[in-house]
């Protein structure tokens, strides 16, 4: 199960090092991976009897998988874009992340109800969490979604 949850760990973090284009660490990454794989393929093999060892082998798949995002989470590096609309508190939105340093660009939007606010933040990744508590403390019904950013060129304002 150990060899399980590893192979499994350096698939996850090689998986999303590919997303955002780290290629030479996502290939050191499935080397490794492959490796642990070959060891613990070759003891399953081996063992096909044993049912332990089966449920151990697809229980370390679910468990790898966990600590995969988990630490890609922990040490992950880059930026995300966020949109954000709020129905009533935009401004109010704009002016807390600007005062923590935060980038924001208001654009204008049309709903099925008439016009929105968007707010575009686009900040380093570590911070996304408490971008989203900010966001939430002003507004719990506010839309936000985030997605890995990949900044061709240019100046990104959110730092601290």
């Amino acid at each position: 199960m150990t060899c399980r949850v590893l192979d499994v760990s350096f698939g996850t973090v090689r998986t999303l090092m590919v997303v955002k284009g780290h290629k030479y660490t996502a290939a050191i990454l499935g080397f490794i991976e492959v490796t642990i794989w070959v060891v613990a393929i070759r003891h399953i093999m081996l063992n096909l009897d044993n049912l332990w060892n089966i449920l151990g082998y697809s229980l370390g798949f679910s468990l790898g998988t966990i600590l995969g995002i988990t630490i890609e989470n922990k040490f992950s590096k880059g930026f995300v874009q966020m949109y954000v609309v709020s129905k009533h508190y935009t401004d109010k939105i704009a002016n807390s992340l600007r005062s923590s340093k935060v980038g924001v660009t208001i654009l204008p939007g049309e709903g099925v109800r008439g016009g929105v606010a968007i707010l575009v933040i686009i900040v380093n990744i570590r911070r996304k969490a408490e971008v989203i508590r900010l966001i939430e403390k002003i507004d719990s019904q506010s839309f936000i979604s985030v997605q890995t950013a990949v900044p061709y060129r240019g100046f990104i304002h959110s730092r601290k």
